[in-house]
């Protein structure tokens, strides 16, 4: 049986989240997600898929500090958020590097933030690491302008992990480059996940990535009002790389019940939440696996206690 959030440590907690937003005649709101339950544990790699317009990225800023809830809450390493924090660093869609300043300058500068009484030389030594582990030793002095696309990425994920943060938040940070850089840097951030055990959590249109990376996928379905339709178990090994992940059995069974979802399943939701068995506050477990659909798994009370029942093949 795959580990399950609950035998590690809880790093990120996210309890009956909302977002709400006022109509444009100001008469009333808007709900973009309610009633957003899920977790990530210490170490673990959570992805998040659904349409345009179901608040991802609307969840995403919540996990940063960058936006606050309506109602609900995020609790990070045992504390309620309450902004922006270094234990929690973004890589987002864009590179957000500073123009007029290097590569080298672009890490430097989170780096400080971090450490300020760190010496110039303890600065470099630290920018210098992380910039070798993205592969751009010998573009230290470059500036963003001098750098292709999948290079100002490297620098963004480099200067996020340079922080050394508790959580790593992403933002589709490959959606905009062609497929043989997005390929190479899904490739470099899943070597730097497994070497440093960072707990992760990232938003992706791309199911071959979210398979590819994720231990757990989230799945949101459609806004206005969306809600978490079920949380996905990757079924793969782990150790699975994009050149062979589509040789193992659970690979189809996986990528076709995301496919469902974003589909079909994300669009008729009503139905399925309306069943007296659904429980908002603790979402379906699934684990697609060859010769079954699915194996479904929904906490029994408020300890999380697991009963499992096969759901019938479509």
């Amino acid at each position: 049986m795959a580990e399950t959030p609950d035998d590690n440590r809880k790093m990120i907690q996210v309890e009956s989240l909302e977002r709400a937003f006022p109509t444009p005649d100001g008469k009333g709101q808007t709900q973009v997600f309610g009633e957003v339950n899920f977790t990530v544990a210490e170490g673990e790699f959570v992805c998040l898929i659904g349409h345009s317009g179901c608040g991802k990225t609307t969840v995403l800023n919540i996990l940063a500090g960058l936006d606050a809830p309506t109602s609900g809450h995020v609790i990070v390493d045992g504390k309620e958020i309450s902004g922006t924090s270094l234990d929690r660093a973004v890589v987002f869609q864009g590179h957000a590097l500073m123009p007029w300043m290097t590569a080298m300058s672009n890490i430097a500068f989170a780096v400080e933030s971090r450490w300020p009484t760190w010496s110039s030389a303890q600065v470099r030594e630290q920018c210098q690491k992380y910039i070798d582990m993205v592969h751009l030793t010998g573009s230290e002095d470059k500036k963003p302008s001098q750098l292709s696309g999948g290079m100002k990425q490297r620098v963004g994920i480099a200067r996020a992990f340079s922080i050394e943060p508790k959580i790593l938040l992403m933002d589709e940070p490959f959606s905009a480059l062609d497929a043989l850089t997005r390929g190479s840097l899904q490739d470099e951030l899943v070597t730097i996940c497994n070497a440093t055990n960072q707990t992760s959590f990232m938003i992706t249109h791309d199911i071959d990535e979210a398979i590819l990376l994720a231990d757990r996928i989230v799945l949101m379905t459609n806004g206005p009002e969306a809600r978490v339709c079920e949380i996905v178990e990757n079924t793969l090994p782990k150790g699975r790389t994009r050149s062979d992940m589509h040789t193992h059995a659970n690979y189809y069974p996986m990528r076709n019940h995301l496919i469902e979802f974003l589909v079909n399943r994300s669009k008729t939701f009503a139905e399925e939440i309306s069943a007296d068995t659904f429980d908002p506050k603790n979402p379906p477990i699934v684990r697609p696996t060859a010769g079954v659909s699915s194996v479904a798994e929904q906490p029994s009370d408020s300890n999380n206690s697991l009963s499992t029942q096969e759901k019938k093949a479509s």
